[in-house]
């Protein structure tokens, strides 16, 4: 049996994006051409927009469309740092969470190592979360000099949630943009990006069933942000270069139905990682690090005693596919940052699986993950005390 439960790395593209995507490969025409066919492929790409734009609550004009959340991110924190630091130099600080995705952490100390900026991480609790307190008591002290503020909507690894209304509303009080990497939230979570009070907000397609490669900023009207690429006047004069169509048709498709279908989605998922629980708990060793107030589909379980690279691989020769966390980190051989953030020991970090379910996930799936788990554990942890790997 073939078992994937890797979703929270990347979804199956669904029929409809397929749909979307074949129809506007079939047709000629770059948007920004004023021809027919140029016209024509402006009219999908517009239709996407504002597609996407209803889907997680915001208006047409804030969607800009980007290669995939990696560029949103770097565009939202780049971009927003450059421009507030242009208009007050004293305005250094880039306050992130603990727990945030290396799309988020990496161009944050990119700036700090090539732009002079400084870093507030904020802590997160056992489950992952921010205390907005936190954030309030460094506003109240360094509000001046705080460029910008990014807390991811949902954890990637463990699927914590965090408090992003009241986050927001703290920045929008002080007066400092806050963007939030939500790209493990879309089309998994209820997100409104006008309810939330947000500066910016990054997603991309390929985790709600749309294509890799394709996704989008949604970026307030009035945030000031310098674009990172040059070369043309697409997206708002923000991110250069001939938008793909047929990504954003695909992207604007698959979301239209994660959104549609969320509340059925959700109850098919949660049965399921429910049946997962009650499996994982009559494995002896197993400490599970998410919660089931998170995103519904991501479990993280600790195995005692067992090396999550271990775990990784002896699942997949059985035909279950899972990870150790976030995919764009796997191979590495390290604890992760989120983890280790969350007060685990670096034994349990390494020691883990990440198992993300999807609508498609069956009962009798998880079953036979069930049916292999103690002799998988058993496996590992021989391979653990012999060094054997």
């Amino acid at each position: 049996m073939s078992v994937y439960l890797d979703n929270a790395a990347s979804t199956a593209i669904v029929p409809a994006a397929v749909a979307a995507m074949t129809a506007a490969w079939a047709q000629p025409g770059n948007p920004m051409s004023l021809h027919g066919a140029g016209r024509q492929a402006r009219r999908t790409l517009e239709e996407s927009r504002e597609s996407i734009a209803r889907s997680v609550g915001a208006r047409p004009s804030e969607v800009l469309f980007t290669a995939g959340g990696t560029e949103s991110d770097n565009l939202a924190l780049k971009g927003i740092y450059a421009a507030r630091h242009a208009q007050d130099r004293r305005r250094r600080r880039i306050v992130i969470s603990a727990v945030e995705h290396h799309a988020v952490l990496d161009p944050a100390e990119s700036l700090v190592a090539g732009s002079g900026a400084e870093l507030v991480i904020l802590p997160v609790d056992r489950a992952g979360r921010v205390n907005p307190a936190d954030l309030r008591a460094e506003l109240e002290a360094h509000a001046d000099e705080v460029a910008l503020i990014s807390v991811m909507w949902a954890n990637n690894e463990v699927g914590a949630l965090q408090p992003i209304a009241e986050l927001a509303a703290t920045a929008r009080e002080f007066g400092v943009p806050m963007h939030s990497d939500a790209i493990a939230a879309v089309g998994h979570v209820p997100v409104d990006f006008t309810a939330s009070r947000l500066s910016a907000l990054s997603l991309a397609a390929h985790k709600f069933g749309g294509p890799q490669g394709t996704g989008a900023l949604v970026l307030g009207r009035d945030v000031a942000v310098a674009p990172l690429q040059h070369g043309g006047g697409h997206e708002r004069d923000l991110r250069a270069g001939t938008q793909d169509v047929a990504g954003a048709a695909g992207m604007a498709a698959a979301l239209r139905l994660a959104v549609d279908r969320l509340e059925e989605d959700t109850a098919a998922v949660i049965a399921v990682r429910d049946r997962l629980l009650a499996a994982l708990a009559r494995v002896d060793g197993t400490t599970v690090n998410s919660s089931t107030d998170g995103v519904p589909g991501i479990v993280h379980v600790s195995f005692a005693g067992c090396q999550g690279d271990s775990l990784l691989m002896l699942l997949d020769a059985k035909g279950v596919e899972c990870s150790t966390g976030s995919a764009c980190t796997s191979g590495v051989a390290s604890a992760s940052h989120v983890l280790l953030a969350m007060g685990l020991g670096r034994s349990a970090a390494r020691g883990s699986l990440r198992f993300s379910l999807g609508p498609a996930n069956t009962v009798a799936e998880i079953d036979y993950l069930a049916s292999i788990l103690d002799e998988v554990c058993d496996r590992a942890q021989a391979a653990g005390l012999t060094g054997v790997r």
